[in-house]
């Protein structure tokens, strides 16, 4: 059994959240709700996302402790907002605001990975003295793909890495996060240990911290997972790169060190800390590539995905004038509606689907037609993630919610909905109307937030259209 030496044996982690295994969900859920909830008191932000909470699927009967364990560990390990105890307010995060209008949770875990550092204040004041007792500063996500990329060049091909590898080579060792350890040494002892057949401690919560970060690296799409083995996604290899050459840092905590202080004098940079993770989210080689994306991994997809991926999509998202995950959504469903039309036996109404220009604010993104040629007139919801997501929600800004209502039967929303696996299309028609036969649920925050059940909408497979 491995075991680290005494003198430099640390064990790191941080809060786990109970939603973890259906993490894209959730954190997809809350920021729509915590983009809508403008800077107020901390007693009105804190009750409005514990019933926002309380809303969510399977959360009904669950006590209060548990939706307010929620909450916090939302605010703490995802940034999602920012509580200012002095001023007695709160406010968004700019994290929030940016995955509930782009849709692309890739894009959120890239930034998570890029964020995430111990110290942080995304643990509690006690442990965060400890750590700096201890001399720690790490970044996990940038030391792990330090260690998988010198590989390649070291060792002449890819190396993975397991969970009790990175937990017992990398996450539980001061020589790593204190001294910060030449990766190739990390690299040689994982070697070593693998030839001698040392096996690490793997119960319980051992493994688990180490873990979520790896697992939130695969969301990322920085790493892909084979056999329960981690390996660079070198089709990111600009993002990884990025983080690697990186300096980001969050030094709010460097002048405590070496110093004699009280664990309570760490609260006041609490706040600084969420502030960082809010700032500087403007990182191009972060936007998510959809091309790259999909035909990125083949484990778990079936061969008919495949190819429709590579010999249809990627030629389609190569001749797109734009890599913003919103624009290209609306470019797959004209190309969708393309493919409606000619399957109708309507080829001479194709010239008709068009996109509307942003600026026009007219409330609907691309207008197309029927096969008796009346006019559809489609907003197109776009959301990108590891797993199919299950949650079924999105949002109306007032414009388009008005026009929903007075378009009513003309007016369609598609939640086109891109994973590793499936390309789907979920078809609202006349959102008004389901709302008021009660096929949907509708919130007003800022317009509509509306959630939908699947058996009340038309579901189908997005159609490429070549050309």
């Amino acid at each position: 059994m491995y075991r680290i030496p005494d003198d430099f044996y640390m064990p790191i982690h941080h809060a786990r959240p109970r939603f973890k295994d259906d993490v894209e969900n959730v954190l997809l859920y809350i920021a729509n709700v915590c983009s809508n909830i403008t800077t107020t008191d901390i007693d009105d932000y804190t009750e409005r996302l514990f019933n926002a909470i309380r809303l969510y699927p399977g959360n009904e009967e669950k006590a209060d402790k548990t939706i307010n364990n929620w909450r916090t560990e939302i605010a703490a390990l995802f940034g999602f907002y920012i509580e200012d105890k002095k001023a007695q307010t709160t406010k968004t995060g700019e994290i929030s605001r940016l995955l509930a209008k782009n849709g692309d949770l890739v894009q959120f875990f890239k930034y998570y990975s890029y964020k995430f550092q111990y110290p942080g204040g995304h643990i509690k004041a006690n442990y965060a003295k400890e750590l700096i007792d201890a001399g720690v500063k790490f970044s996990p996500a940038r030391y792990i793909l330090q260690v998988l990329h010198e590989a390649d060049g070291y060792l002449g091909k890819p190396l993975g890495i397991n969970k009790a590898e990175a937990t017992h080579c990398i996450f539980n060792d001061l020589r790593v996060t204190r001294d910060h350890r030449k990766p190739r040494e990390v690299i040689d002892l994982i070697r070593h240990n693998r030839d001698a057949k040392i096996e690490y401690d793997t119960k319980g919560d051992t493994i688990r911290y180490a873990g979520d970060i790896l697992d939130y690296m695969v969301l990322a799409n920085l790493l892909k997972v084979s056999h329960n083995y981690y390996y660079l996604n070198r089709l990111e290899n600009p993002a990884i790169l990025s983080i690697i050459h990186s300096n980001e840092y969050f030094k709010g905590y460097d002048d405590f060190y070496g110093t004699s202080f009280n664990a309570s004098e760490l609260n006041d940079i609490e706040p600084k800390w969420f502030e960082y993770v809010n700032s500087g989210l403007n990182n191009l080689t972060f936007n998510t590539n959809i091309s790259n994306y999909l035909t990125g991994s083949d484990e778990g997809q079936n061969t008919e995905y495949r190819v429709l991926v590579k010999d249809k999509i990627g030629e389609v998202l190569a001749s797109a004038n734009t890599k913003e995950i919103g624009d290209l959504g609306e470019t797959l469903i004209i190309g969708h509606e393309k493919v409606r039309l000619k399957e109708g036996g309507r080829e001479d109404l194709l010239h008709l689907i068009k996109k509307i220009p942003t600026a026009l604010a007219v409330g609907y993104d691309v207008q197309s037609v029927e096969l008796d040629a009346r006019k559809r007139y489609i907003e197109v919801k776009t959301t990108i993630s590891n797993k199919p997501i299950n949650f079924f929600t999105f949002h109306l800004t007032p414009n388009e919610w008005d026009t929903a209502s007075t378009l009513s039967d003309r007016y369609f929303v598609y939640r086109l909905m891109i994973s590793k696996n499936s390309l789907t299309i979920y078809v609202l028609q006349d959102p008004v109307h389901m709302y008021k036969k009660n096929q949907i649920s509708l919130t007003i925050r800022d317009g509509a937030e509306i959630t939908f059940n699947a058996e009340h909408c038309e579901k189908t497979n997005l159609k490429i259209w070549k050309g």
